[in-house]
């Protein structure tokens, strides 16, 4: 606790920022808050898995020789379900929680106290990271361990395509947090978002099987151009810029459009 001046002839006690234990305490009461809610921790972790597995048997054993005869659970499969991972937990996941804080009035609360709101979104994004590590590896696992896996040409690059993909998802999920009025509401509408983006960017098939129009639009939506780049680096082929710009003006629009809405009481 520090202390102010006062014209009164004495200190008045201005209160000290949150330290690293703070930050700790919050993420780990965040991170119970998600391991408590059963449904939010298990669908984006384990439906991805389990559509994996659904698709696993009959494709491991088809190759592809353009890919240097990785199987087209690797090539195709894999990646949709790496991007799903992201999505589900950004798109569907992030905004429930912090509409839920909204209504309950913990943001509020908060804003009261040292533990300014702000704190609630930076605990919420890095439990959020922790939940995509667990379902991607848990994807990578099962392909890894229980079909064979090659891997990726450009590991630097996927690496960097993931993380340029989990920002843009959170991004999204970010500004439907700050615009759903209700829990409710909040969860409809990253499912719509969720499913939209999927739609467009080739989740339920090859997007060659689409509206011409409707491809090119879901390729600039964070799904689209997240897939599109994560086969590229995980193949070795060429990184379109249009898909990288499309990540970042996905981040950069976002994040700016979370902030300027965003409310921290109902």
């Amino acid at each position: 606790m520090t202390t102010g001046s006062s014209t009164y002839g004495f200190e008045i006690p201005t209160a000290s920022r949150p330290g690293a234990a703070a930050w700790g305490q919050m993420i780990l009461a965040e991170a119970r808050s998600v391991i408590r809610d059963t449904a939010g921790l298990v669908v984006p972790i384990g439906l991805p898995a389990v559509l994996l597995l659904s698709q696993a048997f009959g494709t491991s054993q088809e190759s592809v020789a353009e890919a240097g005869d990785r199987s087209v659970l690797e090539v195709f499969i894999l990646p949709i379900t790496l991007v799903m991972v992201v999505a589900m937990v950004g798109v569907v996941n992030m905004p429930s929680f912090l509409a839920t804080y909204r209504k309950l009035g913990l943001l509020k609360r908060l804003a009261a106290t040292p533990a300014h709101p702000a704190m609630v979104l930076v605990a919420q994004v890095t439990v959020s990271v922790v939940q995509t590590v667990v379902g991607l590896g848990l994807a990578l696992g099962i392909v890894g361990v229980g079909f064979g896996l090659v891997g990726p040409e450009d590991a630097p690059a996927t690496l960097g395509t993931l993380m340029l993909v989990a920002a843009a998802m959170y991004a999204t999920g970010m500004l439907i947090g700050a615009l759903a009025p209700t829990t409710n509401a909040s969860i409809a509408l990253g499912l719509l978002a969720f499913l939209v983006m999927g739609a467009a960017g080739g989740m339920f098939g090859g997007t060659q099987n689409l509206p011409e129009s409707m491809a090119r639009f879901g390729e600039w939506l964070p799904f689209g151009a997240g897939l599109r780049l994560l086969e590229a680096a995980w193949l070795g082929g060429e990184i379109e810029a249009r898909h990288v710009i499309a990540l970042s003006a996905a981040v950069v629009l976002g994040v700016a459009s979370a902030v300027r809405f965003f409310r921290w009481s109902r």
